[in-house]
């Protein structure tokens, strides 16, 4: 059994919510996928961040005196904590909302390392956090129910209050025609395999979370290849090419690649500062913008209305080029390697990837040891 999504968002309307804000997360990409085609654009926003998030519908709550609805997975949470208890708490300024969290990671439920702990942690972390929370039904009468006492306690105790939402809680709804500004026929693991191709034996790859890490390790396996050169994100979404400054800083003899992603990249964009304050002539920063979560339901990111370009040369980068073809990439790419970093490549590609895309077969663990014992089975050549 399933909850209609219409008739969730009625419940919803019937407590007066009608201001929606977060990050998209896959166990909620049907109600997501509803409201974007239901609510209108200045009351339906996506932010770069879960904490970004928590502020904005904090503004609305101080314009309106209405309880915002905001959604993320319960990894976001910890890009929430600092609102939620810097600013909505009510010992802070008193600001109610309904968070609606996907839960990952549910104890006794098979799910990736990433989510393992934040899932077992979750109820734990609301209960320190001093939010009330549901688990919310699939049952319309209960989820009705429990819904009317949970804003009940957000408005007397003006605080925040949670649902969580277990997987396959709602029925499914798909995202009506969206129509991106970026236009390529390029797919990301086109590009990566030109990539790819393209680097020494000695570069070392460290890949944002998603879809682009899984296309890297399959690429590798086509090519029959090594994976010891490449370190695979599989959460800390955001934080991908600050890690890989840490490698380059202390390994000059290493060219470092981060393969990132647009959300990821808006996500923590004071990254890009620090790459260019650090100046490191060993890091390279391919950005695939798609403009969209791919891998949580392709909900549009604010990519499509950002130069990244320019925001990476006003940052520092030594260099910076856009391209959005086959063709481009390959004419840019000799220029692109051959040149001193910090030096950014956005690939503009498009939507989709292929169905049968599968995951590393090695652990987390292994991956890090693997690529550890790479770092110093070259730096042991280079010496």
């Amino acid at each position: 059994m399933t909850m209609n999504c219409l008739d969730f968002y009625k419940l919803l309307q019937e407590e007066q919510i009608d201001f929606f804000a977060g990050v998209p997360d896959s166990l909620l990409k049907d109600i997501c996928a509803y409201i974007q085609n239901k609510v209108c654009k200045e009351k339906h926003i996506i932010t770069p961040n879960e904490g970004s998030a928590i502020a904005l519908g904090a503004g609305y709550y101080l314009a309106t005196g209405q309880i915002p609805l905001i959604y993320m997975q319960n990894s976001g949470l910890g890009n929430a904590l600092n609102p939620l208890t810097s600013l909505t708490d009510s010992e802070v300024y008193g600001i109610p909302m309904l968070l609606m969290i996907g839960w990952r990671g549910i104890p006794g439920i098979k799910d990736e390392p990433q989510h393992i702990k934040q899932g077992r942690i979750t109820p734990d972390l609301l209960k320190c956090l001093e939010i009330p929370y549901r688990v919310l039904p699939k049952d319309l009468i209960q989820a009705k129910e429990i819904l009317k006492d949970l804003i009940i306690q957000a408005r007397k105790l003006s605080q925040p209050v949670a649902l969580l939402v277990e997987n396959d809680t709602f029925d499914s709804c798909k995202i009506e025609q969206t129509v991106y500004k970026i236009v390529s026929d390029m797919t990301r693991e086109q590009a990566l395999k030109i990539l790819i191709t393209r680097l020494s034996q000695e570069s070392k790859i460290i890949s944002t979370t998603g879809k682009t890490s899984r296309e890297v390790y399959e690429i590798r396996e086509s090519l029959g290849q090594s994976h010891e050169n490449d370190f695979l994100m599989v959460g800390s979404m955001g934080h991908a090419s600050t890690l890989a400054q840490g490698v380059a800083l202390n390994s000059p003899h290493h060219k470092i690649f981060c393969f990132d992603g647009d959300g990821a990249v808006l996500m923590h964009m004071g990254s890009l500062p620090l790459v260019g304050s650090l100046k490191l002539n060993n890091f390279w920063h391919v950005l695939f913008n798609n403009a969209a979560h791919e891998s949580v339901g392709g909900q549009p990111t604010v990519a499509e209305y950002v130069d990244f370009t320019k925001i990476a040369l006003g940052a520092g980068y030594s260099a910076a080029l856009s391209v959005s073809t086959v063709n481009e990439l390959e004419l840019a790419l000799p220029t692109f390697l051959k040149g001193n970093g910090p030096s950014l490549l956005e690939i503009q590609i498009k939507m989709g990837s292929r169905a049968d895309l599968g995951r590393p077969k090695e652990t987390t663990h292994m991956c890090k040891n693997n690529f550890m014992q790479g770092m110093l089975e070259n730096q042991k050549k280079v010496a």
